[in-house]
């Protein structure tokens, strides 16, 4: 008795489901790496590190949504796209920032502090005087030369511009 084998045409794995991988698992890494550099190695955040950090945030929806229909859909096509426009924009903002912590562009002159809500004046004036001082124009760590907010920018707009490909690889066949 002879047992036929199905032989599977097509890719196992296409590109707009890679698209739509990276689409999820590239903001959710960067805020990771972001959240585990402030609460694991003490680098505070300046205002435009949040900025990043929200579009981050913002991308992460729609890229999860997108795993709720098939990754050849309109729909789930749809929802990468936004996700990665997300991505691009903070990597927009990475690119400010970089740019403010070599000084090309004129930052913001007010600096950023975390400070809890409900506590007492006495507290709070504790926590003002004790508060770290972040700007945006001083560069907190560098690796391999390049400040945070530079990679930031070379791995969203690199990331961006891989799910846009991605995502019209499969439409030009």
């Amino acid at each position: 008795m002879s047992e036929a084998v199905a032989v599977r045409s097509g890719p196992a794995f296409s590109a707009a489901a890679a698209a739509r991988l990276i689409a999820l698992l590239l903001p959710l890494a960067l805020l990771a790496g972001a959240f585990g550099s402030q609460y694991l190695g003490g680098l505070y955040p300046c205002e435009m590190c949040w900025w990043q950090r929200y579009a981050h945030m913002a991308a992460v929806v729609p890229a999860a949504l997108a795993f709720t229909a098939p990754a050849e859909s309109s729909r789930a096509r749809t929802l990468t796209l936004l996700a990665a426009l997300a991505i691009a924009v903070s990597g927009a903002i990475g690119v400010y920032h970089a740019g403010v912590e070599a000084k090309i562009f004129q930052g913001f002159t007010q600096c950023t502090a975390e400070v809890s809500r409900g506590i007492s004046t006495a507290d709070l004036l504790k926590q003002l005087t004790h508060a770290p001082l972040v700007r945006c124009d001083e560069v907190q760590f560098r690796f391999l030369g390049i400040s945070l907010a530079g990679w930031n920018a070379i791995l969203s707009l690199g990331g961006a511009t891989l799910i846009l490909i991605l995502s019209f690889k499969g439409r030009r066949a």
